[in-house]
């Protein structure tokens, strides 16, 4: 009785684990601004994400420039060739673009990058945990500001032109993740006692029989394989097509950086509870060996 009570006891920390690290992710990163603010910060680096964003800023400034009368191919009566017209506009796109993309290499840039995100957070939590929101989006209007502000100290031409409204770019469609989002929601709500119900149940389990450390240690490992499963999962359930906003790499880019704890607890686990469970057996043996020897 004891040994099948034990062995009901694993099996459900086998199912916990994930479940358990989810419910911390989801307080401690999805639930806290500074928490979420810091998993996006390495993002402010990312080639593509650097990219995504030179494209968006610069689609917004060209378009405003040139319905402005401002762009490279038009004079101040607004009288220019069509062609010289759209060549000076290639122009001024790829100027705006390289100035977006310089500017992304400054600490002025992940000074801006981290207030983008921490006024992102609360939509980005809504969509994840909630059925109140449908889209996430970051407002690039802090980025666009200090790009102005430098280009204007450089003496661009329009400069002082460059819009700093509404830059907004789609990052998460929550309609694509059904269902989960209520199972994130109670993950959240969960926090902390989910994963001490989890520890509680492993020692029930290892005082109902001691000699069940290794299964438990397996049971570990199965949870982390699980949550490496769940993660990837929802990656594609996420990304299977990305929002319009976004590219798919860049988009990929803020999935993995905002996972990326719940990546490294599922290598741990996984790791830790083979390596548990291999050393323990191990060690069984040669004591085995050693009693057989001796006696």
């Amino acid at each position: 009785m004891r040994s099948l009570l034990s062995t009901v006891l694993i099996a459900l920390v086998a199912v916990l684990t994930p479940l358990s690290a989810l419910a911390v992710w989801a307080d401690r990163e999805i639930g806290d601004t500074d928490g979420y603010v810091a998993a996006m910060a390495p993002l402010a680096a990312d080639p593509e994400v650097r990219n995504a964003v030179a494209d968006r800023i610069t689609d917004r400034v060209t378009a405003e420039l040139v319905s402005r009368g401002g762009g490279s191919g038009e004079d101040g009566s607004g009288e220019g060739g069509s062609g010289s017209g759209a060549a000076g506009d290639a122009e001024l796109r790829e100027l705006v673009h390289d100035a977006v993309l310089s500017f992304a290499a400054t600490e002025a840039y992940r000074t801006a990058w981290n207030t983008v995100n921490q006024a992102a957070h609360t939509a980005v939590e809504n969509a994840l945990t909630s059925f109140d929101g449908r889209t996430a989006s970051v407002d690039l209007a802090p980025v666009a500001e200090q790009l102005k502000a430098r280009l204007s100290r450089d003496g661009v031409p329009y400069a002082d032109r460059i819009p700093v409204g509404d830059t907004r770019t789609v990052v998460l469609e929550s309609d694509r993740l059904g269902a989960a989002r209520g199972v994130f929601d109670g993950l959240q709500h969960a926090g902390i006692a989910l994963p001490l119900l989890t520890v509680v149940l492993a020692l029930w389990a290892l005082l109902l029989v001691p000699r069940g450390l290794p299964e438990l240690a397996l049971a570990l490992a199965v949870g982390g394989a699980l949550l490496l499963a769940a993660v990837a999962l929802v990656r594609q359930l996420t990304l299977g097509d990305p929002p319009m906003a976004l590219n798919r790499p860049a988009a990929g880019a803020a999935f993995d950086a905002l996972t990326a704890s719940l990546r490294l607890t599922s290598w741990a686990l996984i790791g830790g509870g083979g390596l548990v469970a291999a050393l323990t057996v191990r060690n069984r043996r040669k004591r085995r060996k050693l009693l057989e020897s001796g006696g």
